[in-house]
Parts: structure tokens; C-alpha cells; sequence
């Protein structure tokens, strides 16, 4: 029962600040932190892999169905997690495919915003 609440108290931290596409890099880390907690962090950096053969062992099919799972929670935390906008956008996309489509989105402008802070801090130490 326990590990429900934290489950709970870590999921209310990504429904608190939704992603707006200005908050990529915070919302991504908390998903990130959600995520590892609920062991379903492999989800959106591993691609589903191909449907084990019919003569797969037992544990293999398992395994891939567990990946389909973890990977329709994680899917549709995410989708519950965006403004309305973002969700209509990536809706039809698993959570793998939408986690590659937000990053090509929004980490270079993150990256251009972190570019432009050090580049003012540095120009404010070399004015004194």
C-alpha cells in the first residue's frame, strides 16, 4: 500500500506543471524521475521491440507483453500530463515515438535558452 502513495504523491509533481513546450526540460526531467520510481523508464528510451516469434519462449512473450503495457501507462501518463494542444498532437503515437518527436521539438530551443543565460553570465563577469 505503501508503494501506491509514493506512486500517487511523485505522479502529482508532472500533473502539477503540464507541458506547455516551455517547460520541456522540467517536465521531461520529472517524467523522468515518475518514471524510474515505477520501473517503466526503459519505455521511452527503447524503441518496442519486434513480436516474439510463435515458438518464443514463454518469458520472451512475456516480456514483450509487459513492454506493451508499460508502454500504453507511460503513453497515456504523458498524454494526461500535456496541455490539450500536445495531446491532440501526439495522441496516435506511442510513448517511445512521442518522447523523440517532444525532443526534436523543444531540446534545441532548451538548449538555445541555456546557450543564451551562460552567454549573459559571462559577459556580466567580465564587466566587473
Amino acid at each position: 500500500m505503501a508503494a501506491n502513495t509514493n506512486t500517487l504523491s511523485l505522479r502529482s509533481v508532472l500533473e502539477k506543471d503540464k507541458l506547455n513546450g516551455l517547460n520541456f526540460l522540467d517536465w521531461f526531467r520529472n517524467l523522468r524521475i515518475v518514471l524510474k520510481q515505477e520501473r517503466k523508464l526503459y519505455v521511452i528510451e527503447k524503441s518496442l521491440p519486434d513480436e516474439p516469434h510463435a515458438n518464443a519462449s514463454r518469458a520472451d512473450k512475456d516480456a514483450h507483453e509487459k513492454h506493451l503495457n508499460d508502454m500504453l501507462d507511460v503513453g497515456c501518463l504523458m498524454l494526461a500530463t500535456m496541455n490539450p494542444k500536445l495531446q491532440k498532437q501526439h495522441e496516435d503515437m506511442v510513448a517511445y515515438g512521442m518522447i523523440e518527436h517532444l525532443k526534436e521539438l523543444y531540446q534545441g530551443q532548451a538548449r538555445q535558452e541555456r546557450f543564451d543565460i551562460s552567454k549573459a553570465l559571462f559577459q556580466c563577469k567580465l564587466a566587473e
